[in-house]
């Protein structure tokens, strides 16, 4: 269930018409008319959205994890890896696979099931469309205010362990071959994590 749609978002029309379902994508048709009045068959491909967390922790709060805090805030990453797929960096974040829930539940889901980790404070920060012809929307949250951690809850495909770096670390982290977008668009020109955390956001919880 989607809460916040872009008004730009390109989305399959309510008339369409689902001809194929896959695994992973979906495949619609719809008749449309053109403009000399002809009548063609446009298609999309739908597959379930993603929800992407960069989460923050205070020196406070990485001490109550038991971690070597320092004095700076420190960005929630993992490095993992996947059924035919070598060990790679990447936020926590998944797919938004239960209809019921809204792209916030999924994005406290996946957090939750990947990292252990539950935070308080949720602020939409971006949302976009990877390709114009696939339905399909990449939420990013960031999320403050450490509540607890509790054990991980892993699918059987999925092998993720957890860090915490600096942005400094991020960065360096950011150049690597088998880093995937650490380095969002919003992120490009923060100089340190306390601006980050006060840039606008699309929506605040």
């Amino acid at each position: 269930m989607r809460e916040y749609i872009p008004q730009k978002a390109k989305l399959i029309p309510k008339q369409a018409e689902c001809k194929f379902r896959g695994e992973l994508f979906d495949v619609y048709q719809w008749p449309q008319k053109l403009f000399d009045g002809s009548m063609s068959t446009f298609e999309m491909l739908k597959r379930d959205d993603t929800v992407v967390i960069v989460g923050i922790l205070t020196p406070e709060e990485q001490s109550r994890l038991g971690k070597v805090s320092g004095t700076e805030d420190k960005v929630v990453i993992t490095y993992q890896t996947q059924p035919h797929q070598d060990w790679f960096y990447d936020y926590p974040g998944g797919r938004h696979d239960d209809q019921e829930e809204t792209e916030l539940e999924a994005a406290k889901r996946e957090m939750r099931e990947e990292t252990g980790l539950q935070f308080q404070n949720w602020r939409l920060m971006e949302v976009r469309q990877p390709f114009s012809k696939i339905d399909w929307l990449v939420y990013t949250f960031l999320a403050t205010g450490l509540v607890e951690q509790c054990e991980q809850s892993l699918d059987a495909g999925e092998k993720v362990e957890v860090m915490e770096v600096t942005l400094s670390e991020l960065l360096e982290y950011a150049a690597k071959p088998n880093a995937k977008h650490l380095l969002l668009n919003f992120m490009r020109e923060i100089k340190s994590l306390d601006e980050l955390k006060n840039l606008p956001a699309l929506r605040e919880y």
